[in-house]
């Protein structure tokens, strides 16, 4: 219902922000443009209080003097607060109408001035216009729910996506948007072999779910909701947390929460998964992937809850458990359309365990006319330390480095031609330990460059000047490697230690702190909440940053992540990418003219390639799904594409599983549980050996080089 909402991002191991449904009263004063349906009685009036004035006055104090880029508080930015706002409650537009879109107008150079001063009024009053559209809404879909069963022989269509579209012009377009929206949410219940009834019963409880919400609303989310908003139009990752939530954050922070491992994140009404966690219940199955939407969360053995159009804290809530009990998911593919066949994930509730998010390494053998060639992997799913064991002065305490250090030794016991760091889906993690695993591969040298709100730099230094590594080196990356990730692989690139493959990682260069209005108020002020802002940036040796343009491969591949729909560029305010002095480091040469034949020699190799094929074919099928708006609303029609949809997925898998000799599939329910190669690794893998000669050709020429100087 409310997919817009601000801080929409959960992590189920650690606790994150907590998203509120906020729909309030409709307007008691000043208001005249909409005055139907009359407001629920039941409702509490919800005002602002002098509490709210002085947090806004101090989120805006400090956002002027230490958010990073320091943007003034004027009306261009009020401009940009309102739209900002009005996003963030109905960014689908399936609430405001036209006349209620002009009526906020008034507003438009008025917001600034609301967050400096002792009127929060017009925060409130958008809201209650939102409460007053959502109330209506939703109360008629539950009218329609108790008529007649709809015509699904009708040939008609539902517009899904309204994000681009013009608001409702009248209440009367409105209504007939929401009864495509109704008839669409039965059709695809129905898809799944439930009847009328039974399909009414499940959106009945679904909407009324999201009418009682409207009772839980109180004047803090309220505030929350608008700081929100202002706090987002000067970067995605500044945030506020009113009183309540900001004392829950701290309570479950210091609690052992279990869950499943998964970000999640709410889009269109469905819980998305962002990406799965290394060392998770969810990564340790293997079965849960990026975009899955889960639509059902049962309890055990209990009976599933339908969860599509609930709130991302309340589907938080019903994952998370004690740690040993089991959570089943109700999962639609990233590459289904709701109504096509799921399928139930049953998952055991568990920390995240140290030992699975931990480096490790495998051989892989390729075959280079006959002969066998070893490549090593080390995979890197974060940058870990145990902090606590290092103060306890323990020598073996465990981090990235030391791991990757010890694995790189045992690579070279079996002879390896190179190694393949594989950071995909590594999100980050210790910025010491990004530095210092790019000491095992630079002799010494700067690594990261991080400045400030005043614009003082301070530059990082390879803490460990002793190299561990001297041989060929890709570090493979995708859309999910971000921050540590990107500070080491653009280290490496950089100095021309390696070669970047893969895909533009995330873009998240930005550095945040975390401020206790309360510690900061003038008098004994209790209960103003917390405020986080973007106070720093990181640049790489060069003086660019890996703000929102993040790192681009030497040498790219294919991806099923959309850089569109996923990463800072694709999030609206994200600072944007700049460039700074480069600091005085020596590199290790251009390898300018090996990444145009390594280019050259992987088109040439994958173009008859089965896997890459089937991996090309498959991310142009997701890509055709994702770029569609809209929806059939006649069941046969559906059906058909439902089946056919299904039958292409089996093609697709049989004919890749035919060329490379594996057993054929016997009918779609094989699917879900068909093992795959990892293609790209495998790509990885090639890419590698083809740098491994190139390297030699190239020392062969030279005749300098020695094993203990860099190979680059």
């Amino acid at each position: 219902m409310n997919s817009g909402l601000l801080n929409k991002f959960k992590w189920l191991v650690v606790p994150g922000l907590i998203t509120t449904l906020l729909v309030l009263n409709p307007p008691q004063t000043g208001w005249t443009s909409v005055a139907e349906p009359a407001a629920d009685e039941s409702l509490t009036l919800l005002e602002a209080s002098p509490r709210h004035s002085q947090v806004s006055r101090m989120v805006a104090r400090f956002a002027e003097r230490a958010h990073y880029e320091k943007m003034p508080i004027d009306d261009e930015l009020s401009a940009e607060l309102l739209n900002t706002y009005i996003k963030a409650l109905d960014a689908n537009h399936h609430h405001f109408l036209a006349e209620d879109i002009l009526y906020f107008q008034r507003y438009r150079d008025v917001l600034d001035d609301t967050l400096r001063a002792n009127d929060m009024e017009p925060a409130f009053d958008i809201f209650r216009v939102y409460q007053t559209r959502a109330t209506a809404n939703l109360g008629y879909a539950l009218e329609l729910l108790g008529g007649d069963e709809p015509d699904f022989s009708v040939v008609e269509s539902y517009r899904f996506d309204r994000e681009d579209l013009p608001w409702a012009a009248s209440k009367s377009e409105l209504e007939d948007i929401w009864r495509q929206r109704v008839k669409n949410d039965a059709l695809s219940l129905m898809l799944t072999g439930k009847t009328w009834d039974e399909a009414s019963e499940v959106l009945e409880k679904r909407y009324t779910r999201l009418l009682e919400r409207i009772n839980e609303i109180d004047s803090d989310d309220v505030l929350e909701t608008f700081l929100n908003a202002f706090a987002h139009t000067l970067d995605p990752h500044s945030s506020y947390m009113s009183p309540r939530n900001s004392e829950e954050y701290r309570i479950q922070m210091s609690l052992s929460y279990q869950g499943i491992g998964a970000s999640l994140q709410l889009e269109d009404d469905y819980v998305t998964v962002l990406n799965v966690i290394a060392g998770g219940p969810a990564a340790i199955d293997g079965k849960l992937q990026a975009n899955d939407r889960i639509t059902g969360v049962a309890q055990g053995d209990s009976e599933m809850v339908d969860v599509i159009g609930w709130q991302l804290d309340d589907v938080v809530q019903l994952i998370r458990g004690e740690s040993g009990t089991t959570v089943r998911l109700q999962i639609l593919g990233a590459d289904m359309m709701p109504g096509d066949e799921q399928h139930v994930l049953s998952l055991t509730r568990d920390k995240i365990k140290l030992e699975e998010r931990a480096a490790q390494s495998e051989v892989i053998e390729i075959n280079r006319g006959g002969t066998n060639v070893k490549v090593g992997v080390i995979s890197v799913p974060s940058f870990y330390m145990d902090f606590e064991a290092r103060a306890r002065g323990d020598k073996d305490y465990v981090s990235t480095t030391r791991d990757v250090r010890l694995l790189i030794e045992e690579l070279k016991k079996d002879n390896v031609a190179g190694i393949v760091m594989d950071l995909r889906g590594n999100g980050g993690g210790h910025l010491s330990e990004a530095t210092a695993l790019s000491g095992l591969f630079i002799d010494e040298g700067p690594i990261v460059q991080l400045r400030d709100t005043t614009g003082r730099i301070e530059v990082l230094e390879d803490p460990a000047p002793a190299l561990s590594y001297d041989g060929p080196l890709v570090v493979l990356v995708d859309r999910f490697s971000a921050s540590a990730s990107e500070i080491f692989a653009g280290a490496i690139q950089d100095y021309g230690r390696g070669i970047v493959i893969g895909q533009q990682t995330f873009g998240k260069g930005t550095v945040q702190n975390l401020y206790d209005l309360d510690q900061y108020a003038r008098r004994n002020s209790e209960g103003l909440g917390q405020l986080t802002l973007t106070i720093g940036k990181y640049y790489r040796v060069t003086g660019d940053s890996t703000q929102n343009r993040g790192v681009l491969p030497d040498v790219e591949l294919p991806s099923a992540l959309d850089t569109s729909r996923i990463g800072e560029s694709s999030r609206p305010g994200a600072l944007p990418w700049d460039r700074i002095r480069a600091a005085n480091f020596d590199n290790y040469g251009n390898l300018d003219g090996e990444i145009t034949q390594l280019k050259s020699a992987q088109l040439s190799r994958s173009a008859d390639d089965p896997n890459y094929n089937f991996l090309l074919e498959s991310i142009e099928a997701s890509r055709e799904l994702r770029e569609q708006t809209s929806v059939s609303l006649n069941l046969e029609i559906r059906k058909a594409e439902q089946e056919a949809r299904r039958q292409e997925r089996l093609e697709r898998e049989n004919m890749r599983r035919e060329a490379t000799g594996e057993e054929i599939l016997a009918d779609k329910e094989a699917l879900d549980d068909a093992e795959r190669p990892d293609i790209i690794l495998e790509q990885a893998a090639e890419i590698l050996t083809d740098l491994s000669v190139l390297l030699e050709i190239d020392e062969a020429k030279s005749g300098v080089l020695t094993r203990n100087e860099p190979a680059l």
